[in-house]
């Protein structure tokens, strides 16, 4: 029986903010390694090439946030955030120190010349410039220079959930009522790849007539990750599966009518349960979102990633691996608790420019003092137009998870933690060696 004292202690430290100071300055010798690893990004959302008078790239996300309500950005996203004119010169050799408009119209001219110079290798060019081996494309196809094995295909899944109507989920929320008709569109997309004009008459044909047809189909194009966005949906509280309620629930509505939100749950789950049985049967991970996302009526506990631990413990799904996407921030203690299951790993994009080097360094300290294995880099980078576009984001990412992972690794250090050497061996680990042996992947 545990004393009570030491109960208590215990429950202070659970519950309590942490008290120790971040470590501040990096040991420059080992940033300046930790510069030099070509780095695996398990997170993006790259833009494929467009030439001149082609169609604009609108495959980027299943669920591009220009549809919802204007929210308001953290600071280091607004995109005159000062530090966005160090991309510039890193990456286009920006020769100002300020974002005047006949600067940043200069600055444009020189990255349209660049981008016709390098064509269709220009996304790739990008990640050579931040030393990014692969990138994973999160994205609804893949495009012109988004190409193995610079970049890696991450389809999105959530379209499968909501076969029937999406009426009350829309009613009920007004981001839902924006983003459900593009997860509609998205699902009869698939039903058209799938040489299908219509919803199946039962639950067990939509299942593998469209799902495991879809997913077959990607897996021979190389998707090496199923992308779940559900908690811009709904929670993430995904309960047992119930297939006979299930069942009943899609014949009982496929041809019309509104389910209830209790009946519409039973076959979601239902079904969230067979794609990552799926996904484990054809090797392919499971990538669930989870971050406290974008929008006024987001629901930031919905995201918890402990809601995910009944799926995290059904033995039926061991052999399914699961990265929470964003490493669930802000509940990053909870993503802790997670990694103690065999088949949970966590990367930390977005957190990569929601805050800067030294708050994200705690996060990745107390990550690496527990499960340095399961720690995947991510930069989440993403396009906010012309002068701030998908490079730029991926660079300031990339910038802060070397920089907060120096600080992590040298308070580690000079706590008598962790060798030099174990020090770039974790990052390593981070920035490469443990997606790679994640994901099986074949690299120089």
């Amino acid at each position: 029986m545990i004393p009570c004292a030491f109960a208590i202690a215990f429950t202070l430290l659970i519950s309590s903010p942490l008290i120790t100071l971040a470590q501040t300055t990096a040991d420059s010798d080992l940033l300046t390694e930790i510069n030099k690893i070509k780095a695996i990004d398990n997170h993006a959302h790259p833009l494929r090439y467009v030439a001149p008078g082609d169609k604009p790239d609108d495959e980027f996300d299943a669920l591009p946030l220009d549809d919802i309500d204007p929210f308001s950005l953290p600071v280091r996203l607004i995109p005159t955030n000062p530090e966005f004119i160090r991309a510039w010169k890193q990456l286009y050799g920006y020769d100002h120190n300020d974002m005047a408009e006949s600067h940043v119209q200069e600055l444009l001219g020189v990255k349209k010349r660049i981008l016709s110079e390098q064509g269709q290798n220009f996304p790739a060019w990008v990640l050579d410039q931040l030393n990014i081996e692969a990138m994973f494309a999160n994205r609804v196809a893949m495009g012109s220079g988004l190409t193995e094995p610079r970049f890696r295909w991450v389809s999105f899944v959530d379209a499968f959930l909501f076969p029937l109507s999406n009426k009350t989920a829309e009613e009920s929320n007004p981001d839902y009522a924006r983003l459900y008709p593009r997860e509609e569109r998205l699902l009869k997309r698939y039903l058209s790849e799938s040489g299908l004009t219509g919803l199946p008459l039962t639950l067990d044909q939509y299942l593998t007539k469209v799902v495991t047809a879809t997913l077959e189909r990607q897996k021979q194009q190389g998707v090496m990750a199923l992308k779940f966005e559900a908690a811009y949906l709904r929670l993430l509280d995904f309960g047992a599966p119930d297939r006979t309620s299930a069942r009943l629930v899609y014949v009982r509505y496929v041809k019309g009518g509104e389910p209830s939100t209790i009946e519409y749950k039973r076959l979601q789950d239902y079904i969230f349960h067979y794609l990552a049985q799926e996904a484990g049967r054809l090797g392919v991970a499971i990538h669930i979102h989870a971050i406290d996302g974008a929008g006024g009526y987001y629901r930031a506990s919905g995201s918890n990633p402990i809601l995910l631990e009944r799926t995290f413990n059904d033995p039926t799904l061991r052999k399914t691996n699961f990265v929470l996407v964003h490493g669930g921030y802000p509940f990053t203690r909870q993503t802790t608790s997670m990694f103690g299951k065999p088949n949970v790993y966590a990367d930390f994009s977005a957190q990569t420019f929601l805050m800067y080097p030294r708050a994200l360094s705690e996060v990745l300290r107390n990550w690496l003092e527990t499960h340095p294995e399961k720690v995947l880099f991510g930069t989440d980078a993403f396009s906010f137009g012309p002068s701030v576009d998908w490079p730029e984001l991926a660079w300031l990412s990339n910038a802060t998870a070397r920089q907060a992972l120096a600080l992590a690794l040298t308070g580690m250090m000079n706590d008598d933690e962790i060798t030099r050497d174990r020090a770039l061996e974790l990052a390593r680990m981070v920035l490469r060696e443990n997606a790679i042996g994640l994901y099986k992947l074949q690299t120089k």
